[in-house]
């Protein structure tokens, strides 16, 4: 998250730079996981699957390793690569999240988790996330929120040598997503909007920008969607 005024990369190269400095915490990736948190239903027994995992590291938290099975996919190769360094126990696999290689209704929980907004068209990949969530299921979506997008904000990261990235991001409103998801047989469970806040507090303090902590305070940065198979 930040306002650097770079040449945004294409999804997949800056995914396969970032690949090794991924599991560095940010603003939006500690808001993506309160919301998980708070969305997501006990796993004790349940199947899940991460729709466009990166390195996995979401599956090595607490309440995903009592899941009765877990399953991350993701398209860039290097990504796969560190989480299987990292955790070789970790079930990963080669996939678009807009064809999943799974049969239809395999998972209970699915995590779709700054993903989406790498895509142009929701459509697709809301059907392949309805097509694989049994019934009764829950799908999980975050997205960077649009209205970090309108004021300025843009999705980044350091790579391995310091450089800092742009990746491109796709805006897609809250309405949009809820229009496909509902067109692929989902229905809306419930809305979060995580905002500028304590919970980031230290990496503005870190970078010695308290002073736009304090104007950016309240500003949405995190929309998190929960849809019903």
């Amino acid at each position: 998250m930040s306002e650097a005024p770079t040449t945004p990369l294409p999804a997949w190269e800056g995914y396969r730079l970032w690949a090794s400095t991924y599991d560095v915490e940010n603003p939006v990736t500690v808001l993506d996981e309160a919301a998980a948190h708070e969305l997501t239903p006990p796993l004790a027994g349940k199947a899940l699957l991460d729709a466009g995992c990166g390195t996995g590291r979401r599956l090595r938290s607490a309440g995903a390793k009592v899941a009765r099975r877990t399953i991350g996919i993701d398209l860039v190769p290097e990504m796969l690569k560190q989480g299987r360094h990292r955790a070789v126990e970790l079930s990963l696999a080669a996939a678009d999240v807009r064809a999943l290689p799974f049969g239809d209704r395999r998972f209970d929980v699915v995590w779709c988790r700054l993903v989406l907004g790498h895509v142009r068209g929701l459509e697709p990949a809301y059907h392949e996330l309805a097509r694989v969530t049994g019934r009764g299921g829950l799908v999980i979506v975050t997205d960077f929120h649009p209205a970090a997008a309108r004021a300025g904000h843009v999705r980044t990261f350091r790579d391995a040598e310091g450089t800092s990235r742009v990746i491109e991001h796709q805006v897609h409103q809250p309405l949009d997503h809820q229009s496909a998801a509902a067109r692929a047989g989902l229905s809306f469970d419930a809305r979060l909007d995580f905002v500028v806040g304590p919970a980031v507090r230290r990496f503005y303090e870190t970078a010695g920008m308290l002073d736009r902590y304090v104007q950016q305070q309240g500003l949405p940065l995190l929309l998190a969607l929960r849809f019903r198979g």
